[in-house]
């Protein structure tokens, strides 16, 4: 592991998380039925949708092609 590895794994070590389920969410926007597969297909539309309502083409490049940066935790955008 280098260094630079190193030094994000420990940043991340004192990270809060929870973990929680489904049935323990109260947000009323949380869609409770349907499969998986049938929620990543409304996921789907309503993206399609969106896309159509701002006037814009659907982006074609390929994942790796995508635009996009990673920030670390404390990092601030314009450094």
């Amino acid at each position: 592991m280098d260094d630079a590895r190193r030094a994000r794994a420990a940043k991340r070590s004192n990270w809060v998380g929870h973990k929680t389920n489904l049935s323990g969410q109260t947000d009323a926007a949380i869609v409770r039925h349907g499969t998986p597969a049938e929620r990543v297909a409304m996921v789907w539309q309503i993206t399609l949708d969106l896309w159509a309502s701002s006037g814009r083409p659907l982006p074609t490049y390929e994942r790796h092609e995508m635009p996009g940066r990673v920030f670390r935790r404390g990092e601030r955008p314009d450094e």
